[in-house]
């Protein structure tokens, strides 16, 4: 999959410099799932937080900024670019991450599971 070669930089940055609950969900749960997935990955113009190739799953996690009107109208942009190369994303809250953490597993595990056609 292509991507912008200007993303590099940032995107090094990022994993560096993970939110708390992207580090949570990263050491906790998606560097340990049987399928893998990658950190601050980048495809076309955008930086997945996080991204299975064999499930062609992109996991975002959502901080209150996302809720502004502008990064609302970001995210559907990005989200329907993902979604035109074959991926499906799913997005959670930190608050859902700091508050319901093994629901949230539960879903991507799922999600994976579906996109793989293996037995949940």
């Amino acid at each position: 999959m292509e991507y912008n070669k200007k993303l590099k930089a940032n995107a090094q940055a990022l994993r560096k410099n993970m939110t708390k609950e992207e580090a949570h969900l990263w050491y906790q749960f998606l560097c340990r799932y049987e399928l893998r997935f990658r950190r601050q990955y980048m495809i076309g113009n955008y930086i997945a937080d996080f991204y299975c190739h064999k499930a062609r799953l992109v996991v975002e996690l959502d901080g209150s900024q996302h809720c502004a009107p502008e990064e609302i109208q970001y995210d559907r942009e990005r989200t329907a670019y993902l979604q035109s190369q074959g991926l499906e994303v799913v997005r959670f809250s930190n608050l859902d991450v700091t508050h319901r953490f093994e629901d949230v597993c539960a879903a991507i595990d799922l999600k994976a599971k579906e996109r793989t056609n293996q037995k949940p």
